[in-house]
């Protein structure tokens, strides 16, 4: 394989979800996973398409309890296409099926470059004789309504008639998690179906409760030395067909191109989305033309984002990008949607938005801007419904959820179940207001690297005000401890959600969210004193903003608690009165331990027992956060975060994380790149190969993790560099790690396309391109420098 190509070998049924999930194409829009065109949705195999912000509402009853779920649909599968066989003078043998034993030489091949799944495999038949098939598919990156499918048949050694079955299939649920099997999954009503001479079948259905129309257009045509001897479309119940019959014979081979277009009504510029699918489809180039397009859409994305590391490490970081960019690409900057936690991949989370945009942003920031602008708006725009949140919780300013999806309700579950002891549990990951510090983290980094004033002074500084309101009114004053407290919150950390044997949720004062909720603070404020001055006074007018809130902020900013003990801090207040875990004993017993929480309850125990964490919570400080902004945090509160404090920090939650999330090694990775070198590339490594080897054990055939996978990137394009952008200057704080020593990329920075960062042999180049932009001030830790458009500059690293 090359640095651009991933291959797949034989036919494994047990492995296909997770093949499919990595095999998935998109263009922002919607996508497609890899699944195998013949094969509609069983045990084995889960087609699926997914269109980006599609989502609807189903109410279930599930072990006696009334449950409403929104999820992202899976819409109709425009994949379907089958095939079977007959000799001169014989009978119809059976549709093709694959079968380990019946595929021969059967290869997947994923063309990062062009974005495409090419599928090779021999059919043998004692009746029919050897059939040599070559699938290419795509979801255009140019048009993002259209995806292609070209089938190549290849007769060896005998002649006769293939049949071809093409397929828009509406008889579709949400069948990708397991363990969502006892929902309601049936989003897709009123399927109707139709043909549109002389190739094309055309399919519509709308959600069951948010009303969204969908359309599908499907052409199929033969290119062949003989034209097809039958053609039929014919529309069904929830299916439309065109079924094909043409002459095969050696040296004569058959290409089948299907084309299909995807619209609907929550589409821009459009008055009706059957119409515009069927125009769309009816208009569209052949294949070929179709390919040539879109690998050029491809090629001119690859030049503002690639990353270019040697070696494996560089091979899954264009990998994770190449996800990343199908998932949130250019297109997304025209649609009202968020950052889904596994993608358009899958169906696991329900598609919800998460906080995974705290992950994804800083890379976006610096090569597609106006995409994280756009994912910014999502939240902009669903600020009123966390007002109200926040409002009828008794609290001012903005509660965002944990989990968003179309409107920006809370959509975490109430109750969710352990499939280790097969219970109902109470569900309080709502507590992680956290969200708010990310979203208010994200909209100032987005600024500080575009320079976009205009969005800070206006949507940004609406947000910031709104989540600083919230902490500032969240926050209790103890005169016992002289400081204020933020109590009933839920971390990172996720596995302690109370205290052992407390029948109220949520735990008091977590550092992680404490400190970050005193970030959010000290920059809301010092936003309102770099407003202009008409600016500041209608910002005021229109929140309501009372002239005594700036400074009961600026007091809770400099005296909120962060407990500390044994010399570190304490992930929340009463974290040492918690017993120790028998890390060893568990692991013997269990081998794998990430969702150590699970084993806990199936036991009869609870993980909030226990000095345990899922994944990275103080350490998320670090992962944020370069040391001299932590150590700036601190003294504005009153601590004293020195070097030995931090590394005793690291070293003592490191013993006890059991990294139940694929974002835990990613935080680790780049916190110990900067504490404990040598350390750091087990966890950087794990991080890297988080989805392809499915660490976790089946998540990933649910959808891909999209934080983990944007946050590798950046690893390498902030963790390892230091690169932070602030006070009008690229800051670089380059920290050498062995297996990652050479990488380049090229960044967008405040006007400047192409701004070219590469480190090998020790130098660091930083190349400006030619433009008519102002200079660029570069800082390293022991000199800064301005480098002009058309200029060079090479530095020399310390040795370390």
């Amino acid at each position: 394989m090359s640095e651009w190509t991933w291959e797949w070998t034989g036919y494994d049924p047990a492995a296909e979800r997770l093949r499919e999930s990595l095999c998935t194409l998109g263009n922002g829009y919607f996508a497609t996973r890899g699944a195998l065109p013949e094969c509609r949705a069983g045990l084995v195999h889960c087609p699926g398409t997914y269109a980006a912000g599609c989502y609807n509402r189903l109410e279930s009853t599930v072990a006696g309890r009334h449950v409403v779920n929104e999820d992202l649909v899976n819409l109709p599968n425009w994949l379907l296409l089958r095939f079977r066989l007959r000799r001169a003078e014989g009978d119809w043998g059976p549709w093709f099926s694959p079968h380990p034993h019946t595929l021969q030489d059967h290869r997947h091949t994923l063309d990062l470059r062009r974005a495409t799944l090419t599928r090779t495999f021999r059919h043998g038949n004692d009746e029919a004789g050897v059939l040599g098939v070559e699938q290419t598919r795509l979801v255009h990156m140019g048009d993002p309504h259209l995806a292609a499918l070209r089938t190549l048949f290849t007769a060896e050694d005998w002649s006769g008639e293939i049949e071809i079955e093409s397929c828009l299939d509406g008889e579709v649920i949400n069948g990708n998690v397991h363990r969502y099997r006892a929902l309601n999954r049936r989003h897709v009503t009123q399927v109707r179906t139709g043909t549109h001479e002389p190739h094309t079948v055309w399919l519509t259905c709308r959600t069951s409760t948010s009303d969204i129309a969908v359309a599908m257009a499907g052409r199929t045509t033969v290119v062949a030395d003989r034209a097809p001897a039958a053609s039929e479309l014919r529309p069904a119940r929830h299916r439309a067909v065109h079924r094909l019959v043409v002459p095969i014979a050696p040296g004569r081979p058959v290409a089948v191109e299907k084309t299909i277009a995807l619209h609907t009504s929550r589409d821009t510029a459009i008055s009706d989305p059957l119409g515009e699918a069927i125009d769309r489809v009816s208009t569209a180039a052949d294949f070929p033309s179709l390919l040539d397009s879109h690998a050029a859409a491809w090629e001119r994305l690859w030049r503002r984002t690639d990353i270019q590391v040697p070696g494996e490490a560089g091979r899954i970081l264009r990998f994770h990008l190449f996800h990343v960019l199908q998932t949130l690409s250019p297109h997304t900057a025209d649609l009202d949607v968020g950052v889904p936690a596994r993608g358009l991949h899958g169906e696991a989370y329900r598609g919800h938005v998460f906080w995974d945009e705290l992950f994804v942003l800083p890379y976006l920031n610096l090569h597609v801007p106006d995409v994280s602008r756009a994912l910014l708006d999502y939240r902009y725009r669903r600020l009123p419904r966390a007002r109200r949140a926040a409002a009828a919780a008794g609290r001012t300013g903005a509660m965002y959820p944990w989990q968003s999806g179309s409107d920006g309700r809370e959509e975490s579950q109430e109750w969710h179940l352990n499939p280790a002891s097969g219970r109902w549990l109470p569900d309080h990951s709502w507590l992680q207001h956290h969200v708010g510090s990310a979203i208010a983290y994200n909209v100032w980094q987005y600024c500080e690297a575009t320079g976009d004033t205009e969005y800070l002074y206006t949507k940004g500084a609406e947000m910031l005000l709104q989540i600083a309101r919230f902490w500032a009114d969240l926050a209790d004053f103890d005169p016992d401890a002289g400081r204020y407290r933020i109590r009933g919150v839920v971390g990172p950390d996720e596995y302690h959600d109370s205290y052992p044997d407390s029948a109220l949720p949520g735990l008091d004062d977590n550092a992680y969210t404490n400190v970050t909720a005193a970030w959010v603070l000290t920059r809301t404020l010092e936003l309102l004193r770099r407003l202009p001055a008409w600016r500041r006074e209608e910002l005021f007018q229109r929140t309501g903003l009372d002239a005594d809130e700036p400074p009961r902020w600026e007091e809770v900013s400099r005296r909120l608690r962060v407990p500390f003990h044994q010399g570190v801090i304490s992930q929340f207040e009463g974290y040492d009165d918690l017993a120790e875990l028998d890390w060893d004993a568990y692991r013997a017993r269990y081998g794998t331990i990430r969702r150590l929480d699970r084993i806990l309850e199936a036991e009869g125990d609870t993980v909030n027992r226990y000095k345990a964490s899922k994944q990275a919570d103080v350490l998320m400080l670090g992962y944020l956060f370069s040391p001299a902004e932590l150590r700036q945090l601190f003294v504005r509160l009153g601590y004293d975060l020195d070097d030995d404090v931090w590394r005793s920090t690291v070293d003592y939650y490191l013993r006890r994380t059991s990294h139940g999330s694929t974002l835990s090694e990613l935080v680790h990775g780049l916190v110990l790149a900067r504490a404990r070198r040598a350390e750091a590339w087990q966890y950087v490594h794990e991080a890297l190969e988080a989805d392809i080897a499915d660490i976790q054990g089946g998540t990933t055939g649910e959808g891909i993790h999209l934080g983990a996978m944007a946050g590798t990137l950046d690893l390498v394009q902030r963790g390892l560099t230091g690169l932070e952008t602030r006070e009008d200057a690229l800051w670089l704080d380059p920290v050498p790690l062995p297996a990652l020593s050479e990488y380049g990329f090229t960044i967008h920075y405040r006007g400047h396309w192409g701004v070219g960062i590469r480190r090998r042999s020790g130098h660091l180049e930083i190349n400006v391109p030619d433009s008519e932009q102002s200079p660029i001030r570069v800082v390293l830790a022991d000199r800064a420098v301005t480098i002009s458009p058309g200029e060079t500059c090479t530095l020399v690293l310390p040795e370390t």
